[in-house]
């Protein structure tokens, strides 16, 4: 259950999210995840009362082969894989903060999911490196639950186990309509078992380009007795997006806009997450007050029985 009040304005969004991953033999996968969901808003133009939306659609739907311990192919409907919040943080169970950065739709052509084929997996690891590549070929598709556009790019990434930072590039090419590139870079930092943690992406598109920088702080270690206080998780955004030229179709504010995000989360024992958070946004066209709570249950069950 989802509420946002924006400019003074309050929605009130229920929403499942059903995910499934079913294992066919030992190298074939199964993995979708869809979004039910009803949105009453304010009908707007002075009118009293509200209004209501429904919707109903899948993230992603798609078939997974294990090739070996280095290549995984897929096939179907994935997330567009630019950044790390598309693939990350955009599970409602997981994600700190209600609402997405502002330059999540910027390399992920809007939607956030792609129509085609894409290899992925470990090009090399051992103790002290890992190395992880994504390269994908998306098609143009108009299909109501299969909306996406014609696309190639991948994304590469560093990750040091002993120090638990990871450095990472993405680039995207858009090859219909009006082509663009779009270049990303990340860097997370996520000590084990520490106070603090820290995730942050860059994003360049050919009209726009912005940044959001994340911290989640922790009042006491995960090997903590207290219960209660291991529970609430300060969390803190900023973000900032530069306007270079109108264009109306990469989604983001239509001027240079700053945006400082602050949350407290509780999280409850058995998969149960209260998120509440107040934003303050910055920019020439209005500045605004956003106030967000979600409270999330996430529950999981075998489908079938294993032999």
């Amino acid at each position: 259950m989802v509420t946002s009040t924006n400019g003074g304005n309050t929605t009130y969004i229920p929403v499942i999210s059903p995910l499934l991953a079913a294992p066919l033999g030992n190298h074939l996968l199964v993995e979708s995840r869809a979004t039910i969901l009803d949105s009453y808003f304010p009908k707007g133009n002075g009118q009293p009362g509200y209004t209501s939306s429904s919707f109903l659609g899948l993230s992603y739907l798609q078939l997974n082969y294990l090739a070996n311990s280095h290549m995984t192919v897929v096939a179907g409907e994935f997330l567009t894989p630019f950044g790390t919040y598309n693939e990350r943080l955009t599970p409602i169970w997981i994600s700190n903060f209600e609402s997405a950065p502002l330059t999540f739709s910027l390399g992920t052509m809007n939607s956030g999911s792609s129509v085609g084929g894409m290899l992925r997996g470990s090009g090399v690891s051992t103790n002290s490196i890992s190395l992880d590549y994504a390269g994908y070929f998306s098609a143009a598709s108009t299909n109501e639950q299969f909306n996406s556009q014609r696309s190639a790019g991948g994304r590469a990434a560093l990750y040091l186990p002993e120090a638990r930072l990871e450095i990472g590039a993405s680039y995207n090419r858009r090859l219909q309509d009006q082509h663009q590139n779009f270049i990303g870079l990340h860097l997370w930092w996520e000590p084990a078992d520490a106070l603090v943690k820290f995730r942050s992406e860059y994003a360049h598109g050919q009209h726009a380009q912005g940044y959001w920088m994340e911290s989640e702080f922790h009042l006491t270690r995960a090997t903590d007795a207290n219960t209660f206080r291991r529970g609430f998780q300060p969390v803190v955004r900023w973000q900032q997006t530069f306007r270079s030229s109108p264009d109306s179709s990469d989604e983001l504010p239509s001027a240079d806009t700053n945006r400082a995000d602050f949350g407290l989360d509780y999280l409850f024992p058995h998969e149960v997450r209260i998120n509440t958070s107040y934003s303050r946004q910055f920019a020439s066209t209005g500045n605004r007050n956003i106030w967000q709570t979600g409270l999330v249950y996430r529950f999981l069950f075998p489908t079938w029985r294993s032999k």
